[in-house]
């Protein structure tokens, strides 16, 4: 008789904490879970080795939402990746010291979509062991606080991936090398860096996202830069009425440049007009490669580009054979990537400028309407290591030109790009369409036809555009093979005929 009792009650501890687990996931599952967040946080669940590897979902994270972190630990002879109640709460990148803390119970469900999925879950679980004791529902306690803790224990070994917070700005992707002890602040660790390898595993991944222009910070560097933007359901207009297309980010700039020494006031020199682009970053990761490197990946930015902008006056570089350079608007963000489980933390940095070399002797009026796209990036293989690529279709069309004297001139609108992940710089690139000009005798002309010159002579004006760069050491934080020196992107250059013509005798 003491058997079939000691069964009955083995049954009903069994049932009650079945009943505490349900309960448990339910309360501990992030404020963002829908089924197609948790279908792609199961894809990176299980054996690292396991040949089924899966195709990850890559979409963006709207900015100023709360990214659960993902961390990687070893089990069962493999690695699981999942989201987790870990948070950065600070991170020192010189050191590796970081603060690790969980967000509780509260802030998890503190949602009302949370809370009523919550709730049907308990009565759920209510209803299906109604005949639970008051044994088992401490057992359902001790099970809950047991599975919490398994989840916000810090452990030798864990790989941890955080979209930014105080203290990490950039992100943090580290692996833990030693708990050094609590604080008030949570759990003080000491951390190496880690790579996307440890967390991606043998899953793929291949996605474009748009960086949304609200979020891009904007310093202007000289008076006169004007902002503005559109997006989804925000708009946003342009100087003087001009509608931007959704995604855009645009720069009104309007300066003076240098002109000859001994040069006359009429000879004063200016550069005015716009940036317009719609940057998006593309990422992409193939985990099917050897053990310890993916046999693919690729990090990049893309996107389109628009400019309109005038050249007026005699202008001249400050120095000999040194460009002018200035820049005029400085623009960062960190849009982060959710890779299933994982936030991907891309870091991109835009600094706009102008730049002029001159001779300061031949005076133009030339604008230029400027349209097309341009993608620089590396791209990784186990065949070829990394290779860069660059990329760029545009199309100049003149509005204006005029030309008078003899000499030449050069005058690029462009950006200086940098992109990479949680703090590593991966791709530098330097995108600068131009508008050079020439002159040869005394000759004179524009396209209006109103202007005639005084001798034989010939002039041209040319549009073009110059692309530079390189591939970075740190692009290693993909678990690729470290490369001994910076990759060249290789010089792009094109450039075309805007308008030509020859002076006329008087």
């Amino acid at each position: 008789m003491s058997t079939t009792k000691s069964r009955l009650v083995r049954s009903v501890l069994l049932s009650g904490l079945t009943a505490a687990v349900l309960f448990t996931a339910a309360c501990g599952a992030p404020e963002s879970t829908s089924a197609t967040g948790a279908a792609a946080g199961a894809t990176t669940s299980g054996d690292a080795n396991d040949a089924s590897s899966q195709q990850l979902k890559v979409s963006p994270v709207p900015s100023g939402q709360a990214t659960s972190a993902a961390v990687s630990r070893s089990g069962d002879g493999g690695r699981t990746t999942k989201k987790s109640t870990l948070k950065v709460a600070s991170y020192n990148a010189t050191s590796g010291r970081a603060v690790i803390k969980t967000a509780t119970r509260q802030q998890q469900t503190s949602s009302p979509s949370a809370t009523s999925s919550t709730s049907a879950s308990a009565s759920a679980s209510a209803s299906t062991s109604t005949s639970t004791s008051p044994s088992a529902s401490a057992s359902a306690s001790v099970s809950d606080s047991a599975s919490a803790s398994a989840d916000t224990a810090v452990a030798v070994g864990d790989v941890i991936a955080s979209a930014p917070a105080s203290g990490a700005p950039d992100g943090v992707l580290a692996k833990v090398t030693e708990v050094v002890g609590q604080t008030t602040a949570g759990t003080e660790v000491d951390t190496e860096p880690a790579t996307l390898s440890d967390l991606l595993q043998d899953d793929s991944a291949d996605g474009t996202v748009a960086v949304d222009p609200s979020s891009i910070g904007v310093d202007t560097l000289v008076p006169g830069v004007k902002i503005s933007w559109a997006k989804t359901g925000d708009l946003t207009f342009g100087p003087e009425g001009a509608k931007l297309p959704l995604g855009n980010l645009r720069l009104d700039v309007s300066a003076a440049v240098a002109t000859a020494t001994g040069a006359p006031a009429s000879a004063a020199a200016s550069v005015k007009g716009f940036v317009q682009l719609a940057p998006q970053v593309e990422f992409s990761y193939n985990g099917s490669g050897t053990a310890d490197t993916p046999s693919g990946a690729f990090i990049g930015l893309s996107g389109d580009w628009a400019s309109q902008w005038e050249l007026k006056g005699q202008a001249a570089a400050a120095t000999d054979d040194k460009p002018l350079r200035i820049a005029f608007a400085k623009l960062h963000a960190d849009p982060v990537l959710q890779v299933g489980p994982v936030p991907v933390v891309v870091n991109l940095d835009l600094t706009c400028y102008f730049e002029v070399n001159g001779d300061g002797k031949i005076s133009v009026d030339v604008k230029q309407d400027l349209t097309g796209d341009f993608r620089v990036g590396g791209s990784f293989s186990l065949a070829k290591g990394w290779t860069p690529v660059s990329t760029s279709q545009m199309k100049g069309t003149p509005l204006s030109a005029s030309v008078e004297a003899a000499g030449k001139v050069k005058a690029s609108l462009g950006a200086e790009a940098s992109v990479g992940l949680y703090g590593t710089v991966g791709v530098i690139a330097d995108f600068a369409p131009y508008l050079r000009g020439e002159a040869s005798g005394t000759a004179t002309g524009s396209t209006t036809g109103s202007a005639s010159g005084s001798a034989v002579g010939a002039w041209s004006l040319f549009g073009g555009l110059d692309l530079t760069g390189a591939l970075q050491l740190k692009l290693t934080i993909f678990g690729t093979p470290i490369f001994e020196q910076r990759i060249p992107l290789g010089e792009l250059h094109r450039e075309w005929l805007l308008t030509q013509g020859t002076g006329a005798t008087t």
